[in-house]
């Protein structure tokens, strides 16, 4: 399949334009959206297919003011005034999946209980992968996006993820965001200052 650049329209909406919020409109953001989101963030790429992220969308008031409990002042305010605020964690045992994940060779799953520390770093930065393609799926869609840390990780586990293997790791905003109240772009490293083509 030969793939061409996507428009300039499409480029702006991803990255060009998008902007992290820090204040929502009341839109509501549909169960169906939210399983849309899902279906194209899951899609994208991670180690041996392991797929360790587990998202627990908070879209009850109920559900955000916990959340916000958790989390600092400023923090807070934009859990609640947000249509959902999703927590983005990951399965520290997510090996126990693989045989389904990866069936040509279910035998990796031994690659990861045979090393603890394999296993966390797996999860962790596959995890953390599966957050932002959840954030670019959602802004593909039509949605914007708030990510934060700024929480209590241990609290949000006990509250949220109680008798479980997973860990959080960072939440993200997700709705119409008001244009009013974001900041400024920020500067950005320039390709010098990042990179290098050895």
């Amino acid at each position: 399949m030969t793939h061409q650049p996507l428009p300039d329209a499409t480029l702006d909406q991803l990255f060009r334009e998008a902007r992290s919020q820090n204040g929502w409109k009341e839109t509501p953001v549909s169960q169906t959206l939210l399983r849309a989101v899902y279906d194209l963030a899951r899609m994208g790429p991670t180690s041996a297919n392991c797929s360790p992220a587990r998202f627990v969308f908070c879209a009850s008031q109920e559900a955000k003011e916990k959340l916000a409990s958790f989390a600092s002042a400023a923090n807070a305010t934009k859990i609640v005034a947000a249509p959902v605020t999703v927590i983005i964690g990951h399965d520290m045992k997510f090996y126990d999946k693989i045989p389904e994940l990866f069936p040509h060779n279910p035998g990796a799953r031994d690659w990861f209980t045979s090393s603890a520390a394999l296993a966390e770093t797996t999860a962790f930065r596959n995890g953390t992968l599966q957050g932002a393609y959840l954030m670019i799926a959602a802004r593909a869609l039509g949605l914007d996006c708030g990510p934060m840390s700024g929480f209590d990780n241990a609290k949000v586990d006990a509250a949220f993820f109680a008798g479980s293997d997973v860990k959080s790791n960072f939440i993200c905003s997700i709705g119409e965001g008001d244009p009013s109240k974001v900041f400024g772009r920020l500067p950005r490293l320039a390709f010098e200052d990042a990179c290098r083509i050895d």
